[in-house]
C-alpha cells in the first residue's frame, strides 16, 4: 500500500496564511507525476509551526484533495504521547490512510519510553502507523530491536528510517515482523535503501521533481538500477541543494523559482541567502528543469 516515491508535502503559504488553493494544485501535480503516496503535515510541510487548527484543516483539505487517487499518510508526531493520540485520532476521523508518528523530540525517552510510546498511540487508535526515525531532529533514536518489538502490534506497520544508516534495513527485514513496510526518509541514500529491501522513500525532492522521483523509483522496484542511477546523476545535487538551509526553505524557493508557490516560510526558520539560492537554481539546471 505504501511504496514508491512518497513526497513530505510542503505547506504554502500566502501573507502567513495557508494557502489552500495552491495546496491542491500542489497535490494534484504530485498525483500526476506518479507519487505513490502523500505525507501532509511532516516536517517539511512545517508541522512544528502550524496551528492544531491548522494541523486539522491541512490533514482535511489534503484528504478532499486526493479524493481517494493515492494513500494518505498524515504526519501526527509528537513530544506529548496524549496530543499525538488526538492527532492520530483526528486523522482517522477525516480519512487518512495512516499516520506517520514521530520520535519523541526535547524529552527523550529511553528504549522503554519509546516502546511505551508508539505502543500507546497504537493501542488507542485502530489506524495503520508508520513510525518515524530522525535522530538528527529528534536526539532520539528508535533501536532496532525496539522497532522489532513494535513491528509486533498489529498497527504498526512500518518505518520511515531518516537514519541514512542502510545496515539497519537488513536488521529490520531480518528482525521485524512480516509484511513491515521499510521507508526511507534520506533522499541521497534511497537508492541503497530500496537496493537493501526497502519498499521507497518518504522525500524532500520529490516537492520539485516528481516526476523524475517517482521514475527513479519505479526503476528501484523493478530493479533496473541502471536507470535509477542515471535519474539519480540528475537530481543528487538537488538533494544536497534543498539542505543547504533548514528545510522546507529551499524547497519552497525552488518550486516559487517554478512559479508554483510563495517562497514564504514561518519563524524561525528564514529563506535561503542568495548564494544558497544559486546553488538550488544551478541544481535545478542540473535537474533539467530550469533554463
Amino acid at each position: 500500500m505504501f511504496k514508491g516515491s512518497i513526497p513530505a508535502l510542503v505547506t504554502p503559504f500566502r501573507n502567513d496564511e495557508v494557502d489552500y488553493e495552491t495546496y491542491k494544485k500542489l497535490v494534484d501535480r504530485q498525483i500526476e507525476a506518479g507519487s505513490g503516496a502523500l505525507v501532509p503535515c511532516g516536517t517539511t510541510g512545517e508541522s512544528a509551526t502550524l496551528s492544531h487548527k491548522e494541523h486539522y484543516a491541512i490533514i482535511e483539505h489534503c484528504v478532499e484533495s486526493v479524493a481517494g487517487r493515492v494513500p494518505i499518510i498524515a504526519g501526527c508526531g509528537s513530544n506529548s504521547t496524549a496530543e499525538a493520540i488526538g492527532l492520530v485520532s483526528h486523522a482517522k476521523r477525516v480519512g487518512a490512510d495512516a499516520a506517520l508518528t514521530v520520535c519523541p523530540y526535547y524529552n527523550r525517552p529511553d528504549q522503554d519510553g519509546l516502546y511505551a510510546h508508539f505502543s500507546a498511540i497504537a493501542d488507542a487508535v485502530e489506524m495503520p502507523l508508520i513510525l518515524y526515525n530522525v535522530p538528527s531532529r529528534t536526539s532520539s533514536d528508535i533501536a532496532p530491536e525496539t522497532v522489532a518489538r513494535l513491528s509486533q502490534h498489529p498497527n504498526i506497520v512500518g518505518i520511515k528510517d531518516a537514519t541514512g544508516d542502510l545496515a539497519r534495513v537488513t536488521r529490520h527485514l531480518n528482525e521485524c515482523a512480516e509484511g513491515f513496510v521499510l521507508l526511507s526518509g534520506d533522499d541521497p541514500s534511497a537508492i541503497g535503501f530500496t537496493a537493501m529491501g526497502g519498499q521507497g522513500c518518504i522525500s524532500v525532492t520529490a516537492n520539485v521533481v516528481p516526476d523524475l522521483m517517482a521514475d527513479l523509483h519505479t526503476a528501484c522496484l523493478s530493479g533496473d538500477f541502471e536507470t535509477a542511477r542515471a535519474i539519480e546523476a540528475r537530481v543528487y545535487p538537488l538533494h544536497k541543494a534543498l539542505f543547504r538551509s533548514p528545510s522546507p526553505g529551499p524547497a519552497k524557493y525552488a518550486l516559487s523559482v517554478l512559479g508554483l508557490c510563495e517562497p514564504t516560510i514561518r519563524l524561525p526558520l528564514l529563506s535561503p541567502k542568495p548564494e544558497i539560492r544559486e546553488e538550488i537554481e544551478a541544481a535545478m539546471r542540473q535537474a533539467d528543469i530550469l533554463n
